[in-house]
Order: structure tokens, then sequence, then C-alpha cells
């Protein structure tokens, strides 16, 4: 079996943690004496788990060596999915907290779907480690 690193995890990953990195200075720059504390602590815990799936997701990259199975892959997508949705979604969010321009509607929902992608992708990454018959490709 040819083992590899499951890249499209990796070059998430990096993307997701640049852009974590220029998020985060940007709440602790320029928005600092804009937000309120309650949506500059909201805004923060975005930035926080969107690092921490960051690096799950290069984790679920590494891993994918060791155990290549569909169900690493899956893990990925649902490290991706989770990041957009709950995070973007608290962007979004504070966004539209702070500027009052909109309504925020049933856009709230999204966050605990996002929050749901993030926890399978957990237990994706589980049951990929504990599958018997693992596949490459």
């Amino acid at each position: 079996m040819n083992k590899t690193l499951y890249k499209p995890a990796l070059n998430a990953a990096i993307i997701f943690a640049a852009l974590c990195v220029i998020i985060g200075a940007m709440g602790a720059h320029a928005l600092k004496g804009v937000l309120s504390e309650e949506l500059l602590g909201t805004y923060e815990t975005a930035v926080k788990y969107q690092f921490y799936h960051s690096l799950a997701l290069a984790f679920t990259g590494m891993v994918y060596y060791a155990f290549p199975s569909v169900w690493v892959r899956r893990a990925t997508w649902a490290f991706v999915i989770g990041i957009l949705l709950f995070s973007g979604s608290i962007y979004l969010l504070v966004y539209l907290k702070q500027t009052a321009t909109l309504g925020l509607g049933k856009l709230g929902i999204l966050t605990p779907i996002g929050g749901l992608f993030l926890i399978a992708g957990w237990i994706l990454l589980l049951i990929g480690i504990n599958k018997r018959h693992v596949t490459s490709k």
C-alpha cells in the first residue's frame, strides 16, 4: 500500500491557520476599540476554535499516513465544513450585531450545525484509526 500524507487536510490546515493569524490580529488591534467586550469575546471564541481545528486538520493529514482510509478523509471534510460554519457564522454574527444593519434571523443556527460538524470530524477520525480494513484511495 502506498502510504502518503493527505494533502487536502494539510493544505486546508495551513490556509485556515494563516487566516486565523490575520483574523486574530485584526481582532486584537483593529477591532479592540470598536467591539464591545461581549462581542470581542465572541469573536475570540471563533478565532480559537478555528485555530484548534486548523491543528486538527494538520493532525488528520498526518494520521492518514498511518491509517489511510475514507473515514480519515471524511474527518477532513467535516473539520473544513465545521470551521466554515462554526467560526464563519460567528464572525458574521459579530459583524451583523456591531453594524446593526441586518437582523440575525435564522443565521444563528449555523453555529451549532458547525459545532456538530466539528464533533463529527473527531468521531470520524476515531473511526478511521480503529477500522481494521483501510483503503488508500
